[in-house]
């Protein structure tokens, strides 16, 4: 059995982030070992995650892997952990558009049957916060919030206002914490600044967001509610058994003794985004698995013979990408040999001929540039073309997050179709090469990592570019 909460709140800006991240950082400076976890598809969140426990922030999707392995892929990561918190995702009851409850806070909770702690905003109310737990609490009876936590209170008078309001309601506080601007993280376009880019100052905040819950939170209290979950009836997911296509066999019976291929994978600050289980699911079938920093590096690792190249922040790093020209070149010469590249958003950019007139990889006939518009949103994807990620007719789930658009917005062999939320074809399928601006998650189609470490060892025809 393991102890559990989920972290949500009414609406977004409520301060989740810092309330989940502060108490895992709390529960782990107290020694216990804390699994950290994160609703939906967001990247940003669990490098915060990562920083205050130790551990990699997972990513719990019920879109983009299937309500079926949420609690799979929950125990995988808290495996031989004390604690486990989840950070919720927008409000408590919202959801992939159009969809109903799929892929909310309040879903992941009760797939998890995980109590939910509140976390409301308080700056602008008093008694009315008593309406607004109360309305929550019992919208679904399936969702058991277990206490609520108050932030941004403003003086003793103001706390005192709002639990003699809450003490009405029948959910206990379990945390009251004041306006603290040292435990404020900085955002721009596309939401909170990675851990990566911050580095000394995001430890500072985790620091600081440590000591404020430790300050104004029962810790006591939150533990034994985390300790009331049922035991959860599912076995939790392994990268070996879901990435293997020929269950029985072992990685070197199936890849050839002495045969793993070397992927590369892009890390460092312009590349930050990316799912633990991606790299789990390439190393079960059979890849060895080498990270390096295109911006610092000016050289593939040696014997690469597949490269991913994720989401991060390329438009804030496009100066110093450009600037590396002697790994552009290798990754063109990768991809022009015809070995697997797969490119996600970031990744497309940086395979573009131009990032804001600014020289990138040069590897599609496209350019690329910042726009004012954002484009966000689950997409269910069909592969259009044969790729090293999947064959013509398959089906993934994915998400779209971006302020950029590329031109032309497909190839000749485009990647993906879209069905929602308007029909359109997007993204490249050239040679080796499979670049679009749709996030995946491999857990929910772990068949792709087998694929694509095939395409390393040579086994699918695509051939390099002409």
């Amino acid at each position: 059995m393991v102890a559990r909460l989920v972290i949500a709140a009414p609406s977004s800006g409520a301060g989740k982030t810092t309330v989940a991240t502060g108490l895992m950082a709390a529960f782990a400076g107290r020694g216990l070992a804390v699994s950290p976890h994160k609703v939906g598809p967001d990247y940003i969140d669990p490098g915060y995650h990562a920083l205050a426990t130790g551990r990699p922030g997972r990513n719990l999707d019920a879109y983009m892997c299937g309500t079926g392995l949420v609690a799979p892929l929950f125990l995988h990561g808290s495996r031989g952990c004390d604690l486990a918190v989840v950070e919720g995702v927008m409000g408590l009851y919202d959801g992939a558009a159009d969809q109903g409850e799929l892929a909310s806070t309040a879903q992941v909770a009760k797939l998890l049957k995980a109590p939910v702690v509140l976390v409301v905003d308080a700056s602008s109310q008093s008694r009315s916060v008593a309406a607004l737990v109360h309305g929550f609490a019992s919208w679904d009876p399936e969702v058991r919030i277990g206490g609520v936590i108050l932030n941004k209170v403003a003086t003793d008078r103001h706390e005192h206002l709002l639990r003699e309001a809450l003490g009405e309601s029948g959910v206990p506080v379990l945390g009251v914490l004041r306006r603290a601007p040292a435990v404020a993280t900085p955002s721009r376009h596309l939401g909170l600044v990675p851990v990566a880019e911050r580095q000394a100052a995001a430890v500072a905040a985790v620091a600081a967001q440590a000591e404020q819950v430790l300050a104004g939170c029962d810790l006591e209290a939150l533990l034994a509610l985390a300790r009331s979950a049922p035991e959860l009836h599912a076995e939790a997911w392994s990268p070996e058994v879901a990435g293997r296509p020929d269950a029985g066999r072992s990685v070197a019976g199936r890849v050839g003794a002495g045969a793993r291929p070397r992927i590369a994978v892009a890390g460092g600050a312009a590349f930050t985004f990316s799912y633990a289980e991606h790299t789990e699911l390439l190393t079960a079938a059979g890849a060895e698995v080498v990270t390096f920093d295109p911006l610092r590096d000016e050289a593939l690792p040696e014997g690469t013979s597949g490269l991913v190249i994720g989401g991060g922040f390329p438009e804030m790093y496009g100066a110093e990408l450009s600037a590396n020209e002697p790994l552009r070149k290798a990754v063109a010469g990768l991809a022009a040999a015809g070995a697997p590249v797969a490119a996600e958003c970031a990744g497309l950019l940086y395979l573009a001929r131009s990032l804001d007139g600014t020289p990138m990889c040069g590897v599609l006939d496209a350019d690329a540039r910042m726009s004012e518009r954002l484009t966000l949103g689950y997409r269910d994807a069909v592969a259009v073309s044969d790729s090293v990620l999947a064959p013509t007719g398959a089906r993934m789930r994915g998400h779209e997050f971006h302020r950029t658009v590329i031109e032309p917005g497909a190839g000749e062999r485009a990647a993906w179709g879209l069905r929602q939320p308007e029909r359109r074809v997007e993204g490249f399928v050239r040679g080796g090469v499979h670049a679009s601006y749709v996030h995946t998650h491999w857990a929910g189609a772990p068949e792709v990592a087998a694929r694509f470490v095939d395409a390393a060892l040579g086994r699918i025809p695509d051939g390099p570019v002409a």
